[in-house]
């Protein structure tokens, strides 16, 4: 039997499937990041307008990844952020609320808005 040529080619075929496994890891690590910078942003967005800040939004906007929508809604005596983006992946989205209690005096309104 002839294994002339073997071992190159179970090496390019071990290099390949690490590639990809890279890749995976890579796309996963970067999905993490933007949602906890998707978490990140509706939480201050929410901190924020709950102490009455007209800059909430874009103080949300500025920490959301690129390209995420912000939305903030007033009901009663709560704010609630909701911060959407696309992932790095096709068809995966990635969503993060949060709500606050409006403290006393705090102006109420409801913003719907992209960041530019």
């Amino acid at each position: 039997m002839n294994d002339r040529g073997a071992v190159t080619v179970e090496a390019a075929v071990a290099v390949v499937g690490l590639v990809v496994v890279l890749g995976f890891v890579l796309l996963g690590g970067s999905a993490a990041i933007n949602q906890i910078r998707c978490v990140d942003a509706a939480r201050e967005a929410a901190r924020l307008a709950a102490r009455g800040d007209p800059d909430a939004h874009a103080a949300a906007a500025e920490l959301a990844p690129s390209g995420a929508t912000v939305r903030l809604s007033y009901a009663g005596d709560t704010v609630d952020a909701h911060v959407e983006s696309t992932g790095p992946l096709p068809g995966l989205t990635l969503v993060a609320d949060a709500r606050a209690v409006l403290e006393p005096g705090a102006r109420q309104g409801e913003t719907d808005a992209a960041p530019p």
